[in-house]
């Protein structure tokens, strides 16, 4: 196995049950401190274009020179969120007009997401109505409020989870039998190629089907794992697609002196695939900024030079023990 899938091959279960369930299954973490524009978590930021560590306020001065950013995090991480908002604010600190924009909510609660930050829904009503994942009060609500606190835009990008479900189940061509209502929620065009990206969610799989010339194995081409981890993947598309054109539209709605700064799992944006591949074949122009968290017990001692083609930055984070 390649040195770069190590750390995400391992969550091959975890993404079968994100195609599913919209990632809800993320942990109950511990509340995050209220993190500085200076990285209050005091993370190692790696720069790839030097392969030399550099402050988070280098990183944030970069990243808010950008159309797009994409946050590639790891949902149960603490550390990870702290330096989310952490880097949200900075960016915000740095331009004038900012759109928030979140894999973790999807496209048919954007109207309890827009009552809300206007006042015109309660919080207690909104959680209560809008699918919130599980960790959203310690994880996602505090860059809800900021962007609250500071009237920006917020944007829920994603497919709903049952639609993403049925193309996992039914195939790519079930989207052309959705009613009016559920197609507007799918983006209105869905390519699903067998290319890098592809590879690298075979290989996480663990099909190892991908490769012309890998050996016969019980997830070959015609087996029943190879179908299942090609349904999968549409649905993987699906999901990136959806999101990449609420990124596009929302950037569109702002005018082009906006910044979106867009969250997801790092596998949609890592190496500048999936969704962030898919934001730049709508807008071949746009100059976007892909940051990566990857935690590890020791931040200092990791070997960065395995990380750098995953973004224009590495977030490295001390892997916290879970909190019983």
């Amino acid at each position: 196995m390649s040195q770069m899938f190590r750390h995400v091959r391992l969550t091959a279960g975890p993404i079968v049950v994100a195609l599913l369930t919209g990632c809800a299954g993320a942990r109950a973490s511990t509340a995050p401190t209220t993190a500085s524009g200076d990285g209050g978590a005091s993370p190692r930021v790696v720069s790839a274009a030097s392969g030399r560590t550099v402050s988070f306020a280098q990183m944030a001065d970069d990243a808010a020179k950008a159309d797009v950013v994409f946050f590639g995090e790891q949902h149960d991480d603490a550390e990870t969120h702290r330096a989310e908002l952490a880097l949200l604010s900075a960016i915000g600190d740095r331009r004038s007009t900012v759109v928030l924009s979140l894999e973790m909510f999807e496209r048919d609660v954007q109207q309890l997401l827009d009552a809300y930050l206007t006042g015109g829904l309660s919080e207690t009503d909104f959680r209560a109505q809008a699918r919130p994942w599980p960790n959203y009060e310690t994880d996602y609500r505090p860059l809800l409020e900021l962007a609250k606190a500071r009237h920006w835009p917020v944007v829920a990008s994603n497919v709903p989870r049952r639609l993403a479900s049925m193309v996992s189940r039914k195939g790519l061509s079930a989207v052309d039998t959705l009613a009016a209502v559920d197609r507007a929620y799918v983006a209105q065009q869905s390519l699903c190629p067998k290319d890098q990206y592809y590879t690298n969610f075979v290989e996480v799989m663990g099909g190892g089907h991908g490769a012309a010339t890998a050996a016969p194995t019980s997830a070959s081409p015609a087996s029943p794992m190879a179908g299942m981890t090609e349904l999968f993947y549409q649905a993987q598309c699906i999901k990136d697609e959806t999101m990449a054109e609420s990124i596009v539209r929302a950037r569109e709605k702002a005018g082009p002196q906006s910044i979106v700064v867009h969250f997801n799992g790092a596998f949609h944006t890592d190496f500048g695939l999936g969704t962030a591949a898919r934001v730049t074949r709508r807008l071949p122009n746009v100059k976007t900024v892909v940051v990566s968290a990857v935690p590890t017990p020791d931040p200092m001692a990791a070997n960065a030079k395995e990380l750098l083609d995953r973004g224009q930055y590495i977030i490295i984070v001390k892997r916290l023990a879970p909190t019983r």
